[in-house]
């Protein structure tokens, strides 16, 4: 299994500072936990939800949090309907799953 932050992707957006990337990952750790369960939300619109999706996309490039990436990029594909139907919530199981991975990486210290 690859890596939940590719750590030369992370140095790569903050140029090797660690602090920086500390930074960053905390940003990022808050805005999984604020996004993830609005993403979930059936209150919420389709296009609501899409754009959270977009939002922790971006976020996850921004990181290295490359599956957290691909997994949202898909969400949000669903969402905005190009994709599959039927899938009310924009299918955020997995991306929930890699979501909770990349949160443990970064509390245990091996982002």
């Amino acid at each position: 299994m690859d890596a939940a932050i590719d750590r030369a992707a992370l140095d790569a957006q903050t140029g090797g500072d660690a602090d920086l990337a500390r930074e960053v990952l905390a940003l990022f750790a808050g805005q999984c936990r604020s996004i993830l369960p609005r993403l979930a939300d059936p209150d919420l619109s389709r296009p609501e939800r899409a754009d959270l999706a977009h939002t922790l996309k971006g976020s996850a490039a921004g990181v290295g949090a490359t599956r957290v990436h691909a997994l949202a990029d898909a969400a949000e594909t669903r969402l905005r309907g190009e994709g599959l139907r039927g899938e009310g919530y924009g299918g955020v199981d997995d991306l929930a799953d890699a979501v909770d991975a990349a949160l443990r990486a970064i509390a245990e210290g091996r982002a």
